[in-house]
């Protein structure tokens, strides 16, 4: 059986546009790429003609972004702002774009290979066999939001530590020397980092960290509001909450109102993502502000220059600031 264009993709662990990007264009390939190409089309016997490096060339152009996260909806304002960014970029690129959650993509009758998607861009906490499975066809890959064990892939993540010291530092500064962190039901890396960066923060300013401060809930207002209810309740209650989301901050801030607590004045919150509910609050919420915009549009970025062949960079972190209101 004749060897093709895509059992050198396959053997050489490259796309199909790179391969015939080296036959046809060598000057626009990296060396040991090319290298490893000519390689496998050695060992196969493979000799691109005319009509077939033609046919190599004409790429599809198409990437997709799968939202991962559970009963997620491509409406999640996070993950909507990442999805801008990408469509920007992919529009700029002149890149085709399909958006998905990622439990309709796997519903779908037809899989990655058969839409000719190049290349996906997997935005919260990707499955392991989702990500195998597209590397199984040789599909690139870049996540956005999250970094996983096992996949050396490159990822285009907010600076969450420095999100959290800032929120712990502002608090600080306005006095506060009981800082409780509420955390929600995020994914494992999210949980991760904003802890680690609470810990850190406390350490770096002097400040004991109990038990007792830090508080889990679930992603929901109503569940937040149920946690800080406890935590405010008792008689040495923290007078600062450091909230993991807009949504958990909403929700101390609802607990505040029914303990008849005063916001910023006996309670100063902060949280996380610079949402639109910042503004909804009163007082208007202080939250660290992440720049998802241009996290999807440097996903797409890293994603074109992957499919290129490109040396892409592992992680990327886009900086965060402190979006400061009236809550503090």
């Amino acid at each position: 059986m004749k060897a093709t264009i895509y059992d050198v993709s396959r053997l050489s662990g490259v796309s199909t546009a790179t391969v015939s990007r080296a036959f046809s264009a060598p000057g626009q390939v990296k060396e040991d790429t090319r290298r490893r190409v000519y390689e496998a089309a050695s060992a196969l016997k493979y000799t691109p003609n005319a009509i077939a490096r033609d046919m190599a060339l004409q790429r599809s152009n198409r990437i997709a972004y799968l939202i991962c996260k559970r009963q997620a909806t491509i409406l999640d304002e996070f993950y909507a702002g990442i999805c801008e960014g990408i469509m920007r970029r992919a529009n700029a690129l002149n890149l085709q774009l399909i958006v998905s959650t990622a439990d309709d993509w796997r519903q779908m009758a037809v899989n990655a290979q058969s839409k000719q998607v190049e290349g996906v861009i997997l935005g919260g906490d990707a499955a392991p066999e989702l990500v195998s499975e597209f590397q199984a066809r040789n599909t690139f890959i870049v996540l956005v939001n999250n970094r996983m064990r096992g996949f050396d892939l490159p990822c285009v993540v907010a600076d969450e530590r420095e999100g959290i010291r800032l929120a712990a530092q502002r608090l600080h500064a306005a006095g506060h020397r009981r800082i409780a962190l509420m955390m929600g039901g995020y994914s494992p890396y999210i949980v991760g980092e904003r802890y680690a960066g609470f810990i850190e923060a406390m350490a770096s300013l002097g400040l004991p960290v109990s038990d007792a401060d830090v508080t889990m809930c679930d992603r929901s207002a109503a569940s937040a509001a149920m946690s800080a209810m406890k935590l405010l309740s008792g008689p040495d209650r923290p007078t600062a909450v450091l909230a993991v989301s807009d949504v958990v901050a909403a929700g101390v801030m609802k607990a505040a109102r029914r303990l008849g607590l005063s916001v910023p004045g006996q309670l100063a919150v902060t949280g996380y993502d610079d949402s639109a509910i910042c503004n909804l609050l009163e007082p208007e919420l202080t939250s660290v502000h992440v720049d998802v915009r241009r996290m999807g549009e440097t996903a797409v970025d890293l994603l074109r220059q992957g499919m290129d062949g490109v040396q892409t960079p592992r992680i990327t972190v886009i900086p965060t600031r402190l979006a400061e209101r009236g809550t503090v």
